[in-house]
């Protein structure tokens, strides 16, 4: 039975403080690499052949090597080249890097699902391209990719996990080190599931609330 003064005393305080990290890498990660995503997937579709395949190779890259390796380069790589990153910064890069590369192909996904005669019909009343894509490709693009892009966002909040990794002290790294200390592994790790759990499911909640009310007519 684990003492009630050790969960109120110890451990409560340090998951607490754990998670106002992860909360704040997920709050400067996900609308970020949201952001990022819809300029990669723009580029690769709409882009000049170098522009489309350098957003191909981006692609490629972070959604084909691990997450954490891209952690690892970013944090104890680049410092040998003369770039430092602090733990924070490394862990937000690394996680906005690899989602906006998932993002990208949702969109991308979208976006070519939306036929190409509404850029010209624009371009005949007298809109750019440019701005035919932004105003009406992409605003459908978005809808239609919201439930790859909710699912991604929610990886991401479990992705956090792998900050402590690279030293960032985020919920996981919090527990890890009182179950250390004191040797209550399962009652610690029981409780940091418990709450990625909490905020995986108001996670969901909340994007399939949005979903559905931005949800095209006609489209399930």
């Amino acid at each position: 039975m684990v003492n009630p003064d050790f969960i109120i005393n110890i451990l409560a305080p340090s998951l607490l403080e754990g998670l106002q990290m992860t909360i704040k890498l997920i709050m400067y990660s996900a609308p970020t690499g949201l952001g990022i995503g819809i300029i990669i997937a723009s580029g690769r579709v709409y882009g000049n052949w170098l522009l489309s395949r350098f957003c191909r190779l981006y692609i490629v890259f972070f959604r084909g090597t691990p997450l954490l390796i891209q952690l690892f380069i970013l944090y104890y790589g680049f410092p040998t080249i003369g770039i430092s990153f602090s733990p924070f910064t490394a862990a937000t890069l690394g996680f906005i890097l690899c989602s906006s590369a998932y993002h990208a192909e949702y969109i991308r996904g979208a976006i070519q699902s939306i036929k190409s005669g509404q850029i010209l019909a624009a371009q005949s009343l007298g809109m750019s391209k440019m701005s035919a894509i932004v105003n009406i490709v992409l605003p459908q693009a978005l809808r239609r990719a919201a439930p790859g892009c909710s699912n991604e966002i929610i990886y991401l909040i479990k992705y956090t996990s792998l900050a402590f990794m690279v030293t960032c002290i985020e919920l996981t790294g919090a527990g890890k080190i009182v179950a250390s200390r004191y040797f209550e592994y399962t009652a610690v790790f029981l409780a940091v599931g418990a709450i990625y759990l909490v905020m995986v499911s108001a996670a969901t909640h909340i994007f399939h609330n949005l979903e559905r009310k931005f949800a095209i007519p006609g489209i399930e």
